[in-house]
């Protein structure tokens, strides 16, 4: 605030630091984890082991209940996958020794779907956390709106679609996810990039080159 400047805060995870950028949005924007949403402590290492560990790390429920009010009231501005794709033999050893994070983008969608399904927010919330969201906070150019001259970027979900994660499906070079076995509701069906289709049905069908994201500035 003294110098006039925006700052940007990834990975909250505890409720005191929510208290605290709730009473400054004047100046910072939000930005949480599907993880922390979803899984908490200290189930998680009791099932997951090191798989679970990432950093920040995952905390109680009562830190996750506080992300969820942040959420409803507008104090987060992003949802974010934090994709890590560390290896299971890389993660197989005993905790310092083992790589923070897990792996995140293919699931972030799913998972956040589900949590809509389920009603910890409106579907409308979602899109505005994972699309509109990032482009006002990053100043992404020539996204989110279908018009001339704009990069035809689409996701298309069925959020009705059953579907159980599983390691099997990843498409990551870690081969594998915290929520293999879990079942939700909602799924992504098809993704465009760039007017192509990429993605029907779990499938990918064709890979693009990659294009440098433009921001206004």
């Amino acid at each position: 605030k003294k110098h006039n400047r925006h700052v940007h805060v990834l990975h909250i995870t505890t409720s005191d630091e929510m208290d605290f950028l709730r009473q400054n949005k004047d100046t910072a924007t939000v930005e949480v984890l599907p993880n922390h949403l979803t899984l908490s402590a200290p189930e998680c290492y009791e099932e997951l082991g090191t798989l679970a560990q990432q950093n920040p790390p995952i905390r109680e429920k009562y830190h996750q209940e506080a992300l969820w009010r942040a959420i409803d009231d507008g104090t987060v501005d992003i949802i974010a996958s934090d994709h890590a794709p560390h290896t299971l033999e890389e993660k197989s050893g005993t905790y310092p020794n083992t790589p923070s994070g897990t792996p995140g983008v293919q699931t972030l969608l799913p998972i956040m779907l589900d949590h809509a399904a389920n009603g910890k927010l409106s579907y409308e919330r979602l899109v505005d956390l994972m699309a509109y969201g990032p482009i006002k906070v990053h100043k992404i150019k020539n996204k989110c709106s279908i018009r001339k001259n704009y990069d035809a970027d689409f996701t298309i979900v069925d959020p009705k679609k059953s579907h159980i994660i599983t390691n099997n499906e990843q498409a990551s070079k870690s081969a594998w996810t915290p929520y293999d076995g879990k079942k939700i509701q909602g799924m992504p069906v098809i993704t465009i990039i760039r007017g192509n289709i990429v993605m029907r049905e779990g499938e990918l069908l064709t890979r693009i080159n990659p294009k440098p994201i433009q921001f206004n500035i």
